[in-house]
C-alpha cells in the first residue's frame, strides 16, 4: 500500500515552533517513504478557532517550502459525511443520544465507589438524537497497541471503558470521528502527530473498528515544552513562526528532531534543508522521547 501521511492543524491561531515540528517530521518521514504528504485543516470548533488562521497557517508552511499533494481538505465542507456516520451508528445500536452535562457527570462519578468514566446514565434511554450529544457504547477496556515510536500503549484504567462522545450536543462532529473519517475518506495510511494524542488512539481505533474502516500506523512524535515544562501552544501563547527568515525556521526544527544540517547549509532555502534531510531523516532518533525542552 502506497505511504499517505497527512498534516492536520487546527485554525486556532498561527502556525508556531510545536505544530511546525510535527509538520516537519510527518513531511519527512513521507518523503522519505516517497509518498504522499496531505494537509486538512481541521475547523469544526468555531468557538476556538481564530479568523484568518488556516490561511495564515497555509501561507507559513508554503513559505517553508513544505508543499502538499492533492487540495487541502477543509472539515467545515463535510459537516453532512459525518451526519450520516452518526446516524448509522446510533441506528446500528452502536452509539446513543446523551444528554448529560459536564457538571452532571462530574457529580455523579465523583460517589464512592461509582464508575470511573462516563457513568453510562442514559445509555438506554433511547433518547432521540436531535438535541443531545451523541456517544459511542464502549462494553470492554481498550485494546492495547503499538506505537512505531512509543511501543505498546495501554490505555490507563480511567479512559479504558467510557463511552466518548462523537457529536457534540451543538451538532458538530467531535474529534475522534472527524478524524477517523477524513484519515480513511484520504486514504491516509500513516499518522506522525504529537505525543500528546497517543490517548486519542484507543478510542479512535474502537471507531474506525465500528464504522469498518482500516486502522492506519501511528508515530507520535514528542511535544515542545517551554521552561516550566507546559507544552508549547497557541493556548499558552506560542509565538507565530517568522516567516521572514524561514531558512532559520527550517533549520532549527531540524535541530529539535535529532536531524541537525551541516553547518554549509546554515542560512540556505528550506527547500535545501528539507532536500539533505530527507536523505538522513531517522525517526528512530525520537523513539521513547514524549518531549523537548526549548528556552523563552
Amino acid at each position: 500500500m502506497a505511504y499517505v501521511g497527512r498534516f492536520a492543524p487546527s485554525p486556532t491561531g498561527p502556525l508556531h515552533a510545536g505544530s511546525l515540528l510535527t509538520a516537519v517530521a510527518s513531511f519527512l518521514h513521507a518523503r522519505q517513504a516517497d509518498g504522499e504528504w496531505l494537509v486538512r485543516i481541521e475547523d469544526i470548533d468555531p468557538p476556538r478557532e481564530v479568523p484568518g488562521a488556516a490561511d495564515e497557517i497555509l501561507r507559513a508552511l508554503e513559505a517553508l517550502d513544505l508543499t502538499w499533494d492533492r487540495s487541502v481538505l477543509y472539515q467545515r465542507q463535510r459537516l453532512d459525511v459525518y451526519a450520516d456516520a452518526v446516524r448509522r451508528l446510533v441506528d446500528q445500536g452502536l452509539a446513543f443520544a446523551c444528554r448529560c452535562s459536564r457538571s452532571t457527570i462530574r457529580a455523579q462519578t465523583a460517589e464512592p465507589g461509582a464508575r470511573v468514566g462516563y457513568p453510562g446514565t442514559c445509555r438506554e434511554l433511547g433518547l432521540p438524537a436531535d438535541d443531545a450529544a451523541v456517544r459511542m457504547r464502549v462494553d470492554a477496556p481498550w485494546d492495547s497497541f503499538e506505537d512505531g515510536l512509543q511501543g505498546r500503549y495501554d490505555a490507563p484504567r480511567s479512559a479504558g471503558y467510557e463511552d466518548y462522545v462523537i457529536r457534540r450536543r451543538d451538532g458538530l462532529p467531535a474529534y475522534h470521528l472527524a478524524v477517523v473519517i477524513d484519515d480513511a475518506f484520504q486514504g491516509v495510511t500513516t499518522i506522525v502527530r504529537g505525543h500528546d494524542l497517543l490517548e486519542c488512539v484507543p478510542a479512535q481505533r474502537h471507531l474506525q473498528a465500528a464504522l469498518g474502516l482500516p486502522h492506519p500506523r501511528y508515530y507520535h512524535v514528542p511535544v515542545l515544552v517551554g521552561p516550566t515544562g507546559q507544552k508549547l501552544s497557541k493556548q499558552t501563547g506560542a509565538r507565530a513562526i517568522d516567516t521572514r527568515d524561514p531558512s532559520r525556521e527550517a533549520f532549527a526544527a531540524l535541530e529539535r528532531l535529532g536531524a541537525t544540517p551541516p553547518a554549509e547549509l546554515e542560512g540556505a532555502r528550506p527547500a535545501e534543508l528539507w532536500a539533505w534531510a530527507i536523505e538522513h531523516w531517522d525517526i528512530e532518533r525520537l523513539r521513547g522521547v514524549a518531549a523537548i525542552p526549548i528556552g523563552d
